[in-house]
């Protein structure tokens, strides 16, 4: 059979064993496997456009002799403890594994469920906002909600173990699914697909909070959720507490954008001052927002001027908030001005996607 235009996963096994049990396992996975015969070599296009290569001893070494191009998503597959030669032929190849069936079965799993998430549309990847406060009770996270209400697809990530729980912000609190204390995570790729669905579901807006308990945020989880977000193509709304912990540093560096809620008065002006050189120094993409109204007739540019940020969106208080909070969580209508700003800023965040270098004000 011919092996060119491969989109599925590629598969040059000999034993029938092999083969049966892999098939079975992209089966339940939910990927299409291609076996290639075994006498042919493995061609340069088929190998670039698989979403993995997975191949047997024979088959390795086979390809190592070829000169194929390094690629993510090769695996070697034994059905006996593997010898030293086979350890070495899959180095060569740039191998990320050698598994032996079945008892090795989970990670073939994982490793063909990251695969196919990865070949995904095409390997599309979401964006990543980060939002916080120029000072404390700015309303960064009435914003992130708005923010991931507006989304077509997000999560929205609380990542401030001290704010009681966005869930609560949202009206989800009473929504069954996994909150931040429910993690075991301690690094590592984590399966969107397999852990979006355990989360929280409202509103069309899924939620990873916190709780009402102090539950201090481990950074390579938040690394893990964040780069399974995008991985997994939805928008990541982050909403950082006013603290600089290793957490929401990983969240800073991480994002498409950062955004800077501040009300327009003197105080939270000078606040918000201080606060932006050292989210600067972490993430030059970053704009700010101003929320009215302004006591003293300060204007939404000066602010921006003051802060040294570029001007997202300024807006005009939302019309009883604080019942709705306490009374089912934020409402927004699509013309309201907390809706129309989080929608700009969403269209600068589709702007900067492509590439985290270029500056807010390009």
């Amino acid at each position: 059979m011919t092996t060119t235009g491969v989109r599925g996963i590629l598969a040059v096994l000999a034993e029938p064993a092999l083969r049966d049990e892999l098939d079975r396992v992209a089966a339940a996975v939910g990927v299409r496997v291609v076996h290639a015969s075994n006498v042919l070599p493995v061609g340069r296009k088929a190998w670039s456009a698989a979403a993995a290569i997975v191949l047997d001893e024979a088959a390795v070494a086979g390809c190592g002799r070829s000169g194929l191009p390094r690629r993510p998503h090769v695996l070697v597959l034994t059905g006996s403890e593997p010898v030293p030669s086979t350890w070495a032929a899959a180095v060569e190849v740039g191998a990320r594994q050698v598994l032996r069936l079945p008892a090795q079965e989970h990670d073939l799993v994982r490793e063909l469920a990251d695969a196919g998430e990865s070949a995904r549309d095409g390997g599309d990847r979401g964006a990543t906002v980060a939002v916080i406060g120029g000072r404390g009770g700015a309303g960064a996270s009435m914003f992130a909600v708005a923010l991931a209400r507006s989304a077509v697809d997000a999560m929205l990530l609380d990542l401030d173990p001290w704010g009681g729980g966005i869930d609560l912000l949202v009206g989800a609190e009473t929504t069954p699914g996994v909150r931040w204390p429910d993690l075991a995570l301690q690094g590592g790729r984590v399966n969107w697909a397999a852990f979006g669905v355990a989360l929280p579901q409202h509103r069309g807006v899924t939620v990873l909070s916190g709780t009402r308990q102090d539950c201090e945020l481990d950074a390579g989880a938040v690394h893990s959720v964040v780069d399974a977000g995008r991985r997994g193509g939805v928008t990541v709304v982050c909403d950082l507490p006013r603290r600089l912990t290793e957490a929401t540093e990983i969240a800073l560096e991480a994002a498409d954008l950062v955004v800077v809620i501040s009300p327009c008065d003197v105080r939270a002006c000078a606040a918000t001052a201080t606060i932006t050189p050292v989210l600067a120094a972490l993430n030059p993409n970053m704009g700010l927002v101003v929320r009215g109204p302004s006591p003293s007739g300060l204007r939404a540019d000066e602010v921006a001027a003051i802060a040294g940020v570029p001007l997202l969106a300024s807006m005009k208080p939302h019309p009883r908030l604080a019942e709705q909070i306490e009374f089912g969580g934020l409402r927004l209508p699509r013309r309201s001005a907390l809706a129309t700003a989080a929608r700009r800023v969403l269209s600068v965040l589709s702007a900067h996607q492509a590439g985290r270098a270029e500056g807010v004000a390009a």
